[in-house]
């Protein structure tokens, strides 16, 4: 799971390095801020002494998570990124939501 956050945030840094440069300190910046946040909240969720504590990480990763996609949906709209090229990133999005979730229901039902 956090391994998959890591891949996750390579394959965003790469893919924001085609976005115009204008959007440096914009969808770029934001795009790549929440992909960091993704693995970072997985990393501070494991940190924490109770399950609670580490499921409410869970939940921030998630939230993360789902904005990186919303971001890069904006991006291919604006036709800065080609739907093509969000394939690789949408299935490493989906695969850590499934990991992300189980893993907050094992939490939830313990």
């Amino acid at each position: 799971m956090w391994k998959n956050g890591i891949e996750l945030v390579k394959q965003v840094y790469q893919l924001s390095d085609k976005l115009p440069s204008e959007e440096r300190f914009g969808l770029r910046s934001q795009i790549t801020r929440a992909s960091v946040s993704v693995p970072s909240n997985i990393a501070e969720g494991c940190s924490r002494n109770s399950e609670v504590e580490f499921k409410r990480f869970l939940e921030i990763a998630i939230g993360s998570l789902f904005e990186v996609e919303t971001q890069l949906v904006i991006a291919q709209e604006l036709k800065f990124i080609e739907e093509k090229e969000l394939e690789i990133i949408f299935t490493l999005i989906q695969k850590e939501a499934r990991m992300i979730n189980s893993l907050i229901n094992k939490i939830k039902n313990s």
